[in-house]
């Protein structure tokens, strides 16, 4: 206890954490985080998950390679799903392909309904894939479908989001430090105070329940802030749209701000842009069309932040897919990374001053500074490049 103590007012003093998002949930140094480096234990501070030693340290495949992955995708209908399976489709397949390690991936969609889901996994599981990967499902509900596959040689591997089953592991950025870090600069470019309207995305998805955590944790340390509504914008933007035209509808009162979970801001920024009423900060995370807007009006907001890039996001469980089946290990059951904040001129030497402000494509990292290889050799017991590698 008296060394995680330590590591906790190093992190606060070198201000790589703050106290205040400490208390959202207590530290601990659980099995295996405390293997990990010091500046890679700092992003799990808050975080609303389980973290612990896993289930996949010592995982061997039940076949050599190259593996049959399967893909149990909950959902296809906004921009960043488009722009994961893209990456998924045009990169790291390919890739992985050409070196002999995937023979080929089945991919299905449920239409987010988690009984369809689990149906599929376990149908994945019957067809004899080596490993299955989703995203951004509920945290609970698949549990016992991943056991399933577990006890049949079968890894489970999410992203952009967690999944309590002990036999998973799970690959995201810190949702709750993103909504915390988010909202907080939004807070401060009102000035502490004003009406702000929170649009969430899915409510019981965990990528989800935690941003909105970290949020309000942010605005309640501002008491002249006051939290006017909180729509479900279901992380596609014309839903984001049409919930906040609603919104804006109903409640005539000034709006100062908004929080909005990504990807709606662009969404968002269309209803704000339509209504008649004068523009106000809108958190942007990387939609292409709200980062176009924030290019050609600078004092729109002072940063962005980069919660969950859908090919750096994709890219992490992939990685550690391959490394697992490889028997590289996993330290711990989850990656975790801080997010990426962005300021305007990274934006201006990007992005053309005759961008489009609808534009449905994301201003994102390359994957490698995303998920870099020291980062990922770091997170397992034996490391090797997973494209090198041989088996023993």
């Amino acid at each position: 206890m008296v060394i995680k103590n330590t590591i906790i007012k190093i992190l606060i003093s070198f201000g790589i954490i703050s106290f205040s998002l400490i208390s959202i949930n207590s530290y601990a140094l659980a099995e295996g985080l405390d293997e990990l480096p010091t500046e890679l234990q700092a992003a799990y501070v808050g975080a609303d998950q389980p973290i612990n030693g896993g289930m996949l340290r010592d995982f061997k495949a039940k076949n050599s390679a190259p593996w049959t992955i399967g893909y149990a995708s909950s959902y296809t209908g906004n921009t960043w799903r488009a722009a994961s399976a893209k990456f998924l489709a045009e990169t790291l397949i390919p890739q992985a392909v050409e070196a002999g390690l995937v023979k080929e991936v089945i991919t299905l969609q449920s239409d987010l309904k988690d009984a369809v889901q689990i149906q599929q996994i376990r149908q994945l599981v019957d067809q004899g894939v080596d490993a299955i990967f989703l995203c951004c499902s509920n945290p609970t509900a698949l549990n016992q479908t991943i056991k399933y596959a577990y006890d049949r040689g079968v890894p489970v591997f999410s992203f952009s989001g967690y999944v309590t089953a002990p036999e998973a592991f799970s690959a995201s950025a810190n949702y709750v430090t993103g909504g915390y870090d988010i909202a907080k600069a939004i807070a401060e470019k009102i000035g502490g105070k004003g009406n702000v309207l929170l649009v969430s995305g899915i409510a019981g998805f965990s990528s989800s329940d935690s941003f909105d955590v970290g949020a309000l944790k942010a605005l309640s340390e501002y008491p002249n802030i006051k939290l006017v509504g909180t729509v479900q914008g279901m992380w596609t933007d014309s839903v984001a749209q049409t919930e906040v035209q609603k919104f804006l509808a109903t409640h005539p009162a000034k709006l100062d701000a908004i929080i909005a979970q990504s990807p709606a801001e662009n969404g968002v920024l269309q209803a704000m842009l339509q209504s008649g009423r004068p523009m106000v900060p809108i958190s942007v995370s990387g939609e292409m069309g709200a980062v176009c807007y924030w290019r050609n009006n600078p004092d729109w907001i002072d940063a962005g932040f980069m919660v969950w890039p859908p090919a750096g996001e994709i890219y992490i469980a992939w990685n550690m897919m391959l490394r697992t089946l490889q028997g590289q290990g996993p330290k711990i059951n989850a990656v975790m990374r801080p997010v990426l904040k962005f300021t305007h001129d990274q934006v201006m030497a990007r992005v053309p001053a005759d961008c489009n402000t609808a534009d449905p494509l994301w201003f994102e990292p390359k994957v490698e500074d995303w998920f870099p290889k020291p980062m990922a050799d770091a997170m397992v017991l034996r490391p090797a490049d997973p494209f090198t590698w041989k088996p023993e």
